[in-house]
């Protein structure tokens, strides 16, 4: 599996504002889906994580918003994982128009690993570490 991860989408009208273009609430919703979509292809969906009782929380979420999205646009969302410490990881995401390529947005999330029966931060596991190849700089 590729250390960048691409996961793709298609803007429905759902997603459009009253602006006419895409909102910004529903690029969190993107980010996240293609972080559950990355894990979920290193072999951690979420019911891998819910049998282990552990898994991600966001700690932070930074966007820069580069271009609007409209209905019916091609969107390909590019993630991979920057940092992985000892509680802590950072993924770094860049968003595409499809049928021009042209960037849409740059963000990154900082995760901190939970223990889901005390919402306590705790050491990432190995076994999901492990899983994960470290990109330093995909720019």
């Amino acid at each position: 599996m590729p250390a960048i991860f691409e996961h793709h989408l298609q803007v429905g009208p759902e997603a459009i504002d009253g602006v006419g273009h895409v909102n910004n609430l529903e690029y969190v919703r993107w980010l996240q889906d293609a972080a559950v979509a990355h894990s979920s292809a290193q072999g951690w969906p979420p019911k891998a994580y819910r049998e282990l009782g552990h898994g991600w929380v966001v700690r932070t979420h930074t966007i820069e918003y580069l271009a609007p999205a409209y209905l019916n646009d091609e969107i390909v969302v590019r993630t991979w994982i920057a940092d992985m410490k000892r509680v802590t990881s950072l993924r770094r995401y860049e968003m595409f128009r499809k049928s021009d390529q042209k960037k849409l947005i740059m963000a990154s999330t900082n995760w901190a690993f939970v223990r889901f029966s005390d919402h306590q931060i705790c050491r990432i596991p190995a076994s999901v570490s492990d899983c994960f190849q470290l990109v330093a700089d995909a720019n």
